[in-house]
C-alpha cells in the first residue's frame, strides 16, 4: 500500500507529460493542415509578378497587358542586378504601386470566428489542466502530511521530482513548438502553463523542506528559494505573461496550501520577500504593470492574517513591510534607482501606490501592536523613505499625501485609545495624576511627532519651485501644512485631555509664525506653476495655527469659534488668491463646525449656565454665524458655486440655531434639553422665524442666491407648521389650562397678535416676486392668527388668565359677534383707504364668518336682547358695506350723451 502511494506522484507526472505531448502533436497536425490550406488559397489568387520578371515577360509598367519587344542587349555588355532603391516609374494598375512606395501587399485573409468547441479545446482545457497539475502536487503533499503515509524526506523528494518533470515538459514542448514553427495561443500557451505549474511546485517543495521539516537551514533555504525565483523570472522572459501570472499566484498561495500547526513567520516573510523580488524584477524587465500591482496586492493581503498573532510577533511583520517597501522603491518606482523611466512633473499611480501600500501595512502593524516601539520606529523609517523617494522623483509624490494621512491616523488612534487625566496644564503636570511626560510611550510619540512635523514642513517648503508641474508643489505644501497641525491636535487631545494648555498654545503660535514666514518668503519669489496655491495653503496654515492657539489657551468651546473664524479667514484669503481649493477648504471647515454642534448643542456642556442671552450660546453660535456670513460675502465675489452655498447654509443654520437655543435657554431656565415646549417658547420661535424669513426674502432680492431663496421658503413653512400645530393646537389656551397673564399685556399679544403682524408683512414682502397663491396663503395665515387673537382676548376678559375653565355666556357670544364685525369693518376701511384688494377680501371673509356665526350659533344660543342686538348690528353693518361698495368703490356714473353740433 505504501509503495503505491510512493509511485503515485510519478504516475501523475508521466500522465501529465503524455497528455501534454499528445495535445501538442494534435495541435501541430492541425497547424500544418491550416498552413497547407492557406498556401493553396494564396496560389489560387493572381499575384502580380515582381518588377524584374515583368521586364523579362515583355510587359512594361506603363502599358498594362500589352506585350512589347524586349529591349536589345548588347553582346559586349555584362548583366548586373538592378540597384536597390525606390522605383521612379509611374504607378499603374498592373503593378498596384502607389506614388510613395512599393506595390501594396494583398489584404490578409479574414480569420474565422472561434467557435465554442475551439475555445474550450484550445483555451479552457489548457488553463484548467495547468492549474490541476499544480494543485495536484500541492494537495498530494498535504494529503501525505495528514495521513502520515510518507516520511518527510520522501515527500520533499517527490515534490522536487514532480517539479522537475513539469519544468522539463514545459521546456521540451516550447522547443518543439519553436522547431516546428507552431505559434502558441497567446492566452493558452501550453509550455508556459506547464512551466508555471513546475515553478509553483518547486516553490512549495523548498518552502516545505525549510519551514515544515527543518531539512534546510535559513541560509540554504534562502539560496534555494532565490534560485527558484530567479528561474521563474528567466522562464517568464521566455514563456510570457501566462507563466508570470500563474507562477506568482501559485507562489503566494503556496503558504496557504502547504501549512503547519506552528507557523514560522520569519520563514514565511523571507519566502515572500524572495517571491516579491522575483515578481518586481520580472515586471520591470517586461514592463508588466499588472504584475507589479498584483504582487503588491498579494503582499499587502499577507500582512492582514498575520496581524492576528498579537503584538509579540512584531519583528517578522516589520521585516515584511520593510523588504517590500525597499523592493518597490528599487524596482517599481519610476525614475528612482532601477525603476522605469519617468516624466518630470507627472505622478505615476503605481509608483506612488506601491509605497503607499507598504506604508498602510506598517500602519496596521502599529495599530495592532498597540504602538510598540519597534513598530513606531519602522513606521517612521518608511515615512522618511517615502519622502526621500518622492524628493528624488515626481512619480512617487502621491505617496507624500498618503504618508501624511497615515501619520495622522496613527497619532489620532493613539490619542483615542487612551485618554489619560490632564498632563499639560498652565501650571504644569499635577503630581500623581496621569502619566509622566517622560513615559516611554509619550516620549516616543512626542519625539516622533516632532520629527514628522519638521520633516513634512521643511520638505514641503523646500520642494517649492523644484518642479515644472503645478500639482507637485501643491501636494508638498498641503502635506507640510496638514501634518504638523494634525499632529498638534492629536497630541493636545491625548496629553492635555482637550483642556486649557498654555504650552500647546505656545507651540501653536510658533507654528503659525513658521507658516507666516514661509508665506512671506514664497510671496517674494518669482511666480512658478503651483506657487500661488502653495502660498495660499501656507497662509491658511498660519490662520489655522492661530485658531488652535486660541483654542488651546481658552476654555472649552473655543474650538468651534476658532474653526468658524478659520473658515472666514480662508474665504478672505481665497479672495486675495483666487484658488478653487481655498473655497472648498472654507466650506469643509464650515461643515466641520456644523458637525461639532451636532455632537454637543450646548457647545460647552453644563458650563453654559442659566444667565439669559449673555451666555456661552451667544459666543458659540453668534461668532460662527457672523464668521459664516462674512465668509459668504467674501466667497460671493468669486462666483456662485457649491462652497459658497455650503457656507451660506451654515450662516443661516447658525443664525436660526442661535435664536432657537437662546429662546429655549431663557424660557427653560438653562435647560435646553427639556422634552416639552410652552406657549411662550413656541410664540417666540414663530416670531423669530417669521422675522428671519422676511430678512431672507429681502436679501434674496439683492443676491439672487439659491440658498437664501430655499432658506426663506423653509423658514416660512416651519413658521406655518409651528403656528398650526403649536399655537392653535398643542399650546392653544382655550384647549389647555395655560395661564396667559394680564388683560392686554399678556402671552396672547406675543403668541398671536405679533405673529399675525409679521405674517402680514411677509405676505407683502413676497407679493409680486413669488406666485400669488404663495402670498395669499401667508396672508390667510395672518388673518387666522388675528382672529385667534381677537377671540382669545375676549375669552380672557370673561374667563380670566386660565381661559379653558367656565361656560360661555350670552354676553360673551354677543361680544364675539360685535368684535368680528368691527374687525371686518376695520379691514374694509383699510382696504378702501389704501386701495388694497387683499384687505377688502379679508374683510369679506371675516364678515362671512360673522354671518355664519349669527345664523348657526347666535340664533340657537343667544336669547332676549342679545339675539336681537346681534342680528340688528349685523344687518346695519351689511347695509353699510353695500353702500360703501356702491357709492365709493364701484360707483356707476350716469352716461352723458354726446353733444350734437348745430348747423350755423
Amino acid at each position: 500500500m505504501l509503495d503505491e502511494f510512493v509511485i503515485l506522484p510519478f504516475l501523475f507526472a508521466i500522465v501529465a507529460v503524455i497528455i501534454a505531448v499528445k495535445a501538442m502533436n494534435e495541435i501541430g497536425e492541425l497547424r500544418r493542415r491550416l498552413d497547407r490550406m492557406e498556401a493553396a488559397a494564396a496560389l489560387a489568387r493572381p499575384v502580380p509578378p515582381p518588377l524584374p520578371q515583368m521586364f523579362e515577360q515583355g510587359t512594361t509598367p506603363t502599358s498594362p497587358g500589352v506585350v512589347a519587344e524586349p529591349p536589345p542587349i548588347a553582346p559586349e555588355a555584362e548583366w548586373t542586378p538592378p540597384a536597390a532603391g525606390p522605383q521612379t516609374e509611374a504607378p499603374t494598375e498592373t503593378t498596384a504601386e502607389t506614388a510613395d512606395g512599393p506595390p501594396a501587399a494583398p489584404p490578409p485573409l479574414p480569420q474565422p470566428d472561434r467557435g465554442f468547441e475551439e475555445t474550450i479545446g484550445t483555451r479552457w482545457v489548457v488553463w484548467i489542466g495547468g492549474l490541476t497539475l499544480a494543485l495536484g502536487g500541492f494537495f498530494m503533499v498535504r494529503y501525505s502530511i495528514e495521513a502520515g503515509l510518507l516520511g518527510p524526506g520522501v515527500r520533499v523528494l517527490l515534490g522536487g521530482l514532480f517539479a522537475l518533470a513539469l519544468l522539463a515538459a514545459g521546456e521540451w514542448t516550447r522547443r518543439k513548438e519553436s522547431i516546428s514553427t507552431i505559434e502558441a495561443t497567446p492566452i493558452a500557451n501550453i509550455p508556459a502553463i506547464l512551466t508555471a505549474a513546475g515553478t509553483a511546485v518547486a516553490f512549495a517543495t523548498v518552502y516545505a523542506a525549510y519551514a515544515l521539516y527543518g531539512f534546510l537551514v535559513p541560509a540554504t533555504a534562502f539560496i534555494l528559494l532565490g534560485l527558484v525565483a530567479m528561474g521563474t523570472l528567466a522562464a517568464a522572459l521566455l514563456h510570457g505573461p501566462a507563466l508570470a501570472g500563474l507562477g506568482i499566484a501559485g507562489a503566494f498561495v503556496t503558504p496557504v496550501l502547504v501549512s503547519s500547526g506552528k507557523p514560522d513567520f520569519w520563514a514565511l516573510y523571507v519566502y515572500l520577500a524572495i517571491v516579491t523580488a522575483a515578481a518586481f524584477g520580472l515586471a520591470r524587465v517586461r514592463m508588466w504593470r499588472w504584475l507589479a500591482v498584483t504582487t503588491i496586492v498579494f503582499a499587502l493581503l499577507w500582512t492582514l492574517p498575520c496581524l492576528q498573532c498579537g503584538p509579540s510577533m512584531v519583528a517578522p511583520h516589520v521585516f515584511h513591510v520593510i523588504a517590500g517597501f525597499v523592493l518597490a522603491a528599487l524596482l517599481v518606482v519610476c525614475g528612482f534607482m532601477f525603476g522605469p523611466s519617468a516624466q518630470d512633473g507627472e505622478i505615476e499611480p503605481i509608483s506612488s501606490g506601491s509605497l503607499a501600500a507598504y506604508l498602510l501595512g506598517a500602519t496596521l502593524i502599529v495599530l495592532n501592536s498597540s504602538h510598540a516601539d519597534v513598530a513606531m520606529v519602522t513606521f517612521g523609517l518608511l515615512v522618511a523613505g517615502s519622502l526621500f523617494v518622492a524628493w528624488r522623483t515626481d512619480a512617487a509624490v502621491g505617496a507624500v499625501g498618503a504618508a501624511a494621512g497615515l501619520v495622522f491616523i496613527v497619532f489620532a488612534e493613539w490619542a483615542i485609545r487612551a485618554n489619560p487625566d490632564m498632563l499639560v496644564l498652565p501650571g504644569g503636570p499635577i503630581a500623581g495624576i496621569g502619566p509622566s511626560a517622560t513615559d516611554g510611550s509619550v516620549s516616543l510619540h512626542l519625539i516622533s511627532a516632532a520629527i514628522f512635523a519638521a520633516g513634512f514642513g521643511v520638505a514641503g517648503f523646500l520642494a517649492q519651485g523644484r518642479s515644472a508641474s503645478a500639482v507637485i508643489p501643491v501636494i508638498w505644501s498641503a502635506a507640510a501644512v496638514f501634518t504638523p497641525l494634525a499632529l498638534l491636535v492629536a497630541l493636545y487631545a491625548r496629553i492635555a485631555n482637550l483642556d486649557r494648555s498654555i504650552p500647546f498654545a505656545i507651540l501653536a503660535v510658533i507654528l503659525a509664525a513658521a507658516y507666516a514666514a514661509a508665506t512671506e518668503i514664497l510671496t517674494k519669489r518669482e511666480d512658478r506653476p503651483g506657487l500661488q496655491a502653495s502660498i495660499a495653503l501656507f497662509a491658511t496654515g498660519a490662520l489655522a495655527a492661530l485658531a488652535l492657539a486660541l483654542t488651546f489657551a481658552l476654555e472649552k468651546g473655543w474650538l468651534t469659534i476658532a474653526l468658524a473664524l478659520m473658515s472666514a479667514g480662508t474665504a478672505w484669503i481665497s479672495m486675495q488668491r483666487p484658488i478653487p481649493f481655498l473655497r472648498s477648504l472654507a466650506a469643509i471647515l464650515a461643515a466641520i463646525v456644523v458637525l461639532r454642534i451636532g455632537y454637543e448643542p450646548r457647545i460647552v456642556g453644563d458650563v453654559v449656565g442659566t444667565t439669559p442671552i449673555f451666555n456661552w450660546l451667544l459666543w458659540g453660535y453668534g461668532i460662527p454665524a457672523l464668521s459664516f456670513w462674512a465668509g459668504s460675502i467674501f466667497l460671493r465675489r468669486g462666483g456662485d458655486d457649491a462652497p459658497l452655498r455650503i457656507v451660506e447654509s451654515a450662516a443661516i443654520l447658525f443664525t436660526v440655531l442661535l435664536a432657537f437655543m437662546e429662546i429655549r435657554h431663557a424660557v427653560n431656565n438653562g435647560d435646553v434639553y427639556r422634552p416639552s415646549a410652552g406657549l411662550t417658547e413656541v410664540a417666540l420661535q414663530v416670531c423669530v422665524v417669521l422675522a428671519m424669513a422676511i430678512g431672507l426674502e429681502r436679501l434674496h432680492l439683492r443676491t439672487g442666491s439659491v440658498v437664501h431663496n430655499a432658506g426663506a421658503i423653509l423658514l416660512t413653512v416651519f413658521a406655518g407648521l409651528a403656528s398650526v400645530f403649536g399655537l392653535l393646537v398643542l399650546e392653544n389656551p382655550m384647549l389647555w389650562s395655560i395661564d396667559v397673564g394680564g388683560v392686554v399685556i399678556n402671552l396672547l399679544l406675543l403668541g398671536y397678535a405679533l405673529p399675525a403682524v409679521l405674517a402680514l408683512l411677509l405676505s407683502y414682502a413676497v407679493a409680486g416676486r413669488r406666485p400669488v397663491e404663495y402670498a395669499n396663503t401667508i396672508a390667510a395665515g395672518a388673518l387666522i392668527l388675528a382672529l385667534a387673537y381677537v377671540t382669545f382676548e375676549i375669552r380672557r376678559i370673561y374667563h380670566g388668565p386660565v381661559m379653558a375653565i367656565g361656560p360661555t355666556t350670552g354676553a360673551e357670544q354677543y361680544t364675539y359677534s360685535i368684535a368680528y364685525l368691527a374687525f371686518g369693518v376695520v379691514m374694509l376701511g383699510i382696504g378702501i383707504l389704501f386701495n388694497s384688494q387683499r384687505a377688502r377680501l379679508a374683510s369679506a371673509v371675516v364678515i362671512a364668518l360673522t354671518i355664519l356665526k349669527a345664523f348657526l350659533i347666535d340664533m340657537s344660543t343667544l336669547t332676549g336682547v342679545y339675539r336681537a342686538l346681534s342680528f340688528m348690528c349685523l344687518g346695519l353693518v351689511l347695509v353699510a358695506i353695500g353702500w360703501l361698495y356702491q357709492r365709493i368703490l364701484f360707483r356707476r356714473r350716469a352716461a352723458v350723451a354726446p353733444a350734437v353740433p348745430t348747423e350755423s
